[in-house]
């Protein structure tokens, strides 16, 4: 195995993924990869039925979570501070990782919510071992910092992530779905590698199975929105490429970075959940 995909929202990730469970191990299969992750926006609704789907096809289940994390406490509640929670990607490696993760995604419900289920950095430290942390889309707290021009803040957000979880548990992930900002992050994203050592891996950040999907998923968001398909001021995906992608794609998008691609296999080995 060389390449897993790593981030990637089912059916679960409600009115935003549109993953069908019971087609992605086939796909993913099909397509001759032999690991899949599921990571769902705040919840972990789909993880029994995805592992038992990915069994049934021999795939390799990698349980995770596309985490919100506060901006300030998991209790700070005010709108024109708190109402912009940040994404994370964590990933069980283990059996204590899937307890940790349950746990957290818990307490995002129970005492985090706001908007989002959220969580904070006090519980991630409190909870962090067993897991494996990726620094998410557009919408992570180390993107979000490069693409406000604020390099020594997405520094500080990758170290602090990566003291939380430890060495080899916090990965930069660089994205390609042709979006104008994404350049503009993964040179933040490279420069971070370099100077702080911290390893890369790539994703595609995973909404729906093949490209044609795409229309499906457009009106998910606008049912999530409240909005009509011809509405032109609303939100959606800028373009057709969050997808599951083959391995040869993948290798074409970031041939510059064989590294980052083989770390997704390494981190597919590394998980180990068996219910």
């Amino acid at each position: 195995m060389s390449f897993a995909h790593l981030h990637v929202h089912t059916e679960y990730s409600l009115l935003d993924g549109a993953c069908r469970i019971r087609d992605l191990p086939k796909l993913v299969k099909s397509m001759g990869q032999t690991a899949c992750a599921i990571t769902d926006h705040g919840v972990m609704y789909g993880a029994v039925d995805f592992y038992r789907a990915c069994k049934a096809e021999g795939i390799k289940p990698i349980i995770g979570c596309e985490v919100y994390v506060a901006p300030r406490t998991r209790f700070d509640k005010q709108h024109e501070f708190d109402s912009e929670a940040r994404h994370l990607v964590l990933l069980c490696e283990n059996e204590e990782g899937y307890r940790n993760l349950s746990y957290l995604v818990s307490m995002a419900h129970v005492e985090g919510f706001y908007i989002k289920p959220r969580i904070d950095l006090d519980l991630l430290r409190e909870h962090s071992k067993g897991l494996i942390a990726l620094s998410a889309c557009l919408a992570g707290r180390v993107p979000q910092a490069l693409l406000h021009d604020q390099y020594e803040e997405a520094k500080k957000a990758a170290l602090e992530y990566a003291e939380i979880f430890g060495p080899e548990h916090f990965y930069l992930e660089l994205q390609d779905h042709g979006l104008e900002e994404q350049p503009r992050v993964n040179q933040g994203i490279l420069r971070l590698s370099q100077e702080t050592g911290l390893p890369l891996v790539v994703t595609n950040d995973a909404h729906y199975l093949r490209q044609e999907d795409a229309k499906i998923q457009d009106v998910l968001m606008c049912i999530q929105m409240g909005k009509t398909v011809d509405d032109t001021n609303r939100l959606k995906f800028e373009t057709q490429e969050f997808y599951i992608k083959s391995e040869a794609q993948m290798r074409e998008l970031f041939s510059a970075y064989p590294e980052a691609l083989e770390n997704t296999a390494r981190i597919a080995e590394r998980c180990n959940v068996e219910f």
